[in-house]
């Protein structure tokens, strides 16, 4: 087989959307070297896990889903085959050592910042020069200057990274360690590869992905320092672009310009995803969150106050180290003062090498998924309602994908709401006037309105 001879590529992705994203630029990466993706790994030329450190017992999982790879290695070389495994992403980079020495199998453990060197790697190995690669470098601005710029895709949406890494060291959190320092991409670059994928993939939707996004930071083609939400003032102005969307945020870079641009930019879409984590003060401070609650909420009324209909979404911690019950009053509180649309809550977990992984006193796991179950209750009977809310109003959906379960169309409300509506594969990648006919905490239906 030659290097360039159609090879299948299996991508396994875990955790946030910018690990979706960083597997789409792998797949791109590997393309000129004859790699098409596949949804099997069993017949697959190479297999990669693109990991995330950020949930419980990560590393685990990873070397659960190695092991089954594995027997996919060694079925291929018993045909006279090589497949080669790769480890890219969070887990890579905080752990390559542990990887190699309880994976000896594993034939590449490439951080995230490395993924522009990927081909390189790929024919380093098949050359047999080398048995196996690890390659956990932090050079971010090589990476996107150097990332192909003929992305493919067939989706009415797309990821684009604006900003990597961060700066804010959360006492829980790997990302400072594993993505490394605030890193924001060039304005033009950025222009330029949102235009490319209108022109050639029609996709309608961006969002805009950091692991703190908000804090963007760009140099401009005027040699100016663009902040977000000129960037997005900017994206206003492209055609055929119909809706801008930015993930993930930090309470402390949410200034008045961002907050403006929610209320004069009419393809921002309403809907914000703004972590707070605790409503008690007392462990924000332990988190390093550096913000307080009552700061988080007077950001919340300035948002309303310039988009009335925004939605909201956050992620919370429950059991961080030395939460007292008065602590978790507060962040129910918060909660109910707040009203979300919906939320990602979960019990504290340690990562390794984190402050407060170090912290005492740790919390019994009864009591964090009591908590846990209680803060729940209110956040999806919050969403509940809030769909509910919308029950008989139209609404544009952006409509993204056909339904394997039973054909319908599926798609997105302006406030992030997936619905579902029987009509034509063709409306793929249409925006269309729908009406919400049912409407639940986690699934809605709806039908077009003819006009």
């Amino acid at each position: 087989m030659s290097d360039n001879a159609s090879k299948k590529l299996f991508i396994k992705t875990y955790g946030c959307q910018m690990n979706v994203y960083d597997s789409q630029r792998i797949a791109d990466v590997l393309r000129p070297l004859g790699y098409q993706t596949t949804d099997a790994a069993d017949d697959a030329d190479m297999m990669i896990l693109n990991t995330c450190h950020i949930r419980e017992k990560a590393t685990e999982k990873v070397f659960s889903d190695l092991g089954r790879l594995k027997k996919h290695k060694d079925k291929a070389k018993v045909n006279g085959k090589r497949a080669i495994i790769g480890v890219a992403g969070c887990v890579a980079q905080a752990e390559g050592d542990v990887i190699t020495t309880r994976a000896p199998y594993v034939d590449m453990v490439f951080g995230p910042q490395t993924y522009h060197t990927l081909a390189e790697m790929v024919v380093r190995l098949q050359g047999g020069n080398e048995t196996r690669i690890i390659n956990t470098d932090f050079p971010a601005e090589a990476k996107f200057d150097l990332l192909p710029d003929d992305r493919q895709t067939d989706a009415a949406t797309a990821f684009v990274s604006v900003q990597e890494g961060c700066d804010k060291f959360c006492t829980f959190c790997v990302v400072p360690y594993t993505r490394g320092a605030e890193y924001s991409r060039p304005v033009q670059s950025i222009l330029d590869e949102i235009t490319r994928l209108i022109e050639t993939g029609g996709i309608k939707e961006i969002t805009l992905l950091g692991q703190n996004v908000n804090a963007y930071h760009g140099l401009g083609p005027d040699g100016a320092v663009w902040s977000l939400a000129r960037l997005m003032a900017a994206l206003q102005d492209i055609n055929g672009l119909e809706r801008i969307r930015y993930t993930t945020s930090h309470p402390r870079d949410m200034d008045d310009d961002l907050i403006a641009a929610h209320r004069d930019l009419s393809k921002v879409m309403p809907f914000l995803h703004l972590p707070v984590q605790s409503g008690s003060d007392a462990i924000l401070k332990a988190m390093n969150r550096k913000h307080t609650a009552a700061e988080y909420v007077d950001i919340i009324a300035r948002l309303r106050t310039a988009r009335p209909d925004i939605a909201l979404s956050s992620d919370f911690i429950i059991g961080f180290p030395g939460e007292t019950e008065t602590d978790f009053e507060s962040t129910l509180a918060l909660v109910r003062q707040v009203g979300f649309s919906s939320a990602f809550s979960f019990k504290y977990s340690p990562r390794p090498g984190t402050p407060a992984a170090a912290m005492a006193p740790m919390l019994p796991e009864k009591i964090k998924a009591a908590r846990l179950q209680e803060l729940q209750n209110v956040l999806f009977q919050q969403q509940n309602d809030f769909n509910v809310a919308h029950m008989g109003q139209v609404m544009p959906v952006l409509f993204e994908r056909v339904r394997r379960e039973d054909g319908a169309l599926h798609g997105r409300t302006p406030y992030n709401q997936g619905i579902n509506v029987p009509g034509n594969p063709r409306l793929i990648g249409h925006i269309e006037a729908v009406r919400v006919t049912q409407a639940h905490t986690n699934s809605m239906w709806g039908e077009i309105v003819v006009q």
